[in-house]
């Protein structure tokens, strides 16, 4: 089935959906509020399905990446808790050089600039006038709110902080604390990716120099921690607070389909966020043209992605409290390490652990 669509949002997902649909032969226009590609986030840790979704849309080939198969779990004082590690075939790749890629792959045109979609009425003037409209406008999402009403963001309870520090990183680590992880590994291109996830409570408000609050809050720690502290400047550093999705009965209302953030929300600590989105763009493209009406494409789209999606939000919601745990870390620390042990003695090699599996919060 061939068609036309209008995706709100130049996002991760909305573009992947665009360049997929743009393939099938579907008439496609991306309508994005602000000027230009969004210029937040750092390292994204792109996972082997992730990065066949991005091979299929003919984009890999520019893109530079580093290694994020393999790294370390640390304790404040810099003793290794256990190893960790991401499938074979995953690949750290900058956000920003994703986007554009992404966005070079769409012929000229495709995005439109500076047009929000937001009002109730704006959203059914679209809907009327295309076949598919394909929410693709974030965490904060004005067509899923419009569209879902009962929709429910969640307070994770943790701020980040993140960044890229002008120093090289000789390998990837995270390491946990109490109420407090930090995590640092190479930058594609050079530098250091670097990210700290705070408890809310610990991190102050908005307004507070957020440099003096990190070298506070982790005085104490090992002597990579500050080296990335000493490098950087308040003005260099990324702060939000994270939230995440309650689940939703459907993805799918109407002609309207929810895809990345719009649809699953999640807590980073998984890194499985911008995976999803990515699968999720072809996944909507796949079943619309592979069905006979898009009534039928969208419920294939909605029993494809939902549940897989939803235990990711799920999983990353669980990371969250396990590694920013403020009572008893101890315990926690006990069992990460003793899953490394019990790795270490089925399989050759150093131990290995697959809880934290992210490159940034």
């Amino acid at each position: 089935m061939k068609g036309s669509a209008v995706i709100v949002g130049a996002g991760i997902a909305g573009l992947a959906a665009a360049g997929s649909l743009t393939a099938g032969g579907w008439d496609v226009e991306v309508r994005e509020r602000h000027a230009g590609l969004s210029t937040a986030g750092t390292l994204l840790g792109i996972w082997p399905k992730a990065w066949a979704a991005l091979q299929r849309l003919g984009v890999t080939g520019g893109l530079d990446t580093v290694d994020v198969t393999s790294g370390e779990i640390l304790r404040p004082d810099g003793r290794v808790m256990a190893a960790l590690t991401l499938p074979e075939g995953s690949h750290g790749v900058a956000r920003m050089s994703l986007l554009e890629a992404l966005l070079a792959a769409l012929p000229d045109g495709t995005v439109r600039w500076g047009i929000p979609v937001n009002s109730p009425a704006e959203l059914a003037d679209l809907r009327a006038g295309a076949d598919v409209v394909v929410a693709a406008d974030g965490v904060h999402s004005a067509v899923r709110a419009a569209s879902l009403p009962g929709s429910r963001l969640r307070d994770a309870g943790v701020v980040a902080f993140r960044g890229v520090a002008p120093i090289e990183s000789a390998g990837a680590s995270e390491t946990w604390g109490q109420g407090l992880i930090f995590g640092r590994a190479s930058f594609p291109g050079g530098g250091s990716n670097w990210y700290a996830g705070v408890q809310a409570r610990l991190a102050g408000d908005r307004g507070d120099e957020p440099l003096a609050i990190l070298r506070r809050l982790y005085r104490d720690w090992h002597p990579a921690v500050h080296e990335v502290l000493g490098a950087i400047t308040p003005e260099q550093i990324d702060r939000r607070r994270i939230e995440d999705l309650a689940p939703l009965a459907s993805y799918v209302t109407g002609n309207t389909a929810l895809v990345g953030d719009a649809a699953h929300a999640m807590a980073p600590h998984l890194g499985r966020g911008g995976c999803e989105a990515l699968v999720d763009g072809l996944a909507l493209a796949d079943a619309l043209l592979a069905a006979s009406s898009v009534t039928e494409g969208l419920a294939q789209y909605d029993a494809a992605r939902r549940r897989t999606t939803q235990r990711a939000v799920a999983g990353s919601r669980l990371m969250n409290r396990l590694t920013n745990q403020q009572q008893h870390p101890w315990l926690r620390d006990s069992l990460v390490a003793a899953a490394g042990r019990l790795a270490a003695r089925r399989r050759p090699g150093p131990a290995a652990t697959t809880p934290p599996g992210r490159t940034t919060p």
